[in-house]
């Protein structure tokens, strides 16, 4: 696995719950601060096999990214259940519950 690999999924990790990150915000945390699509492939081909909070990450504007019906939805829920407000469209406040990681965090 390339380092890059483990530091966003160590970054993915540590984001708690009620709370989310934007992929670009997971690529800088994790050294590569324009590497955001290379985080949403991470996220896609290793979700399940490193049991990831896939759902805690969103889109710069705060918006759910997933295209599915059925995984968006299920974020949503996700999200909901963790206490985080998300819109009908699928839209969610940054200001209250964006994760700012310390740098002792990552």
């Amino acid at each position: 696995m390339q380092p890059f690999t483990e530091r966003v999924i160590a970054v993915i990790r540590s984001i708690p719950e009620g709370k989310v990150m934007t992929y670009g915000q997971v690529a800088a945390a994790a050294g590569s601060p324009r590497g955001a699509r290379q985080v949403v492939r991470i996220l896609h081909a290793m979700s399940a096999a490193h049991k990831l909070p896939w759902h805690r990450v969103v889109n710069a504007k705060g918006h759910i990214a997933v295209m599915d019906d059925e995984s968006r939805m299920l974020q949503m829920l996700y999200l909901n259940g963790e206490g985080v407000e998300v819109s009908d469209g699928g839209s969610i406040d940054l200001e209250t519950y964006r994760h700012k990681p310390a740098a002792e965090e990552l």
